[in-house]
């Protein structure tokens, strides 16, 4: 159920980049609802399973940086799931630049958060039977 509903967050979170950050666009329009809740599950799965790993080997820098370089993994993970996504779905997400995508990785981060807090999807609850 937790995946669900990161999954639900990371889509909401992805909406509003794509209508917030300039050169971030799904083509088809602002309207392809499939298209963005597509990207987010494949965006999830990315960050579920590639994140860590990058986090680990990016841990010198990022302790340098003040936390800073995290925000350059984020953008990183962002530009994979769309290449991914684009691959093997045909979504057609569009990242027009890198600050495009740095500015989309910080809104999805934020937005995320607060669906994610709102919804209880963090809390390490009794797992269920």
């Amino acid at each position: 159920m937790r995946f669900v509903l990161k999954w639900l967050a990371t889509g909401v979170a992805v909406a509003a980049a794509v209508w917030l950050v300039p050169g971030i666009d799904i083509i088809g329009g602002n309207e392809s609802w499939g298209a963005i809740a597509l990207f987010a599950l494949v965006l999830s799965l990315v960050n579920m399973a590639v994140r860590p790993v990058l986090q680990a080997l990016s841990l010198p820098i990022t302790v340098l940086t003040l936390g800073l370089f995290y925000l350059v993994v984020n953008t990183f993970m962002l530009y994979v799931a769309t290449w991914l996504a684009n691959g093997i779905f045909q979504v057609g997400f569009d990242i027009a630049s890198f600050g495009s995508a740095f500015v989309a990785s910080i809104v999805i981060s934020i937005v995320a958060g607060v669906v994610n807090a709102i919804t209880g999807a963090n809390k390490k609850g009794r797992a269920s039977s």
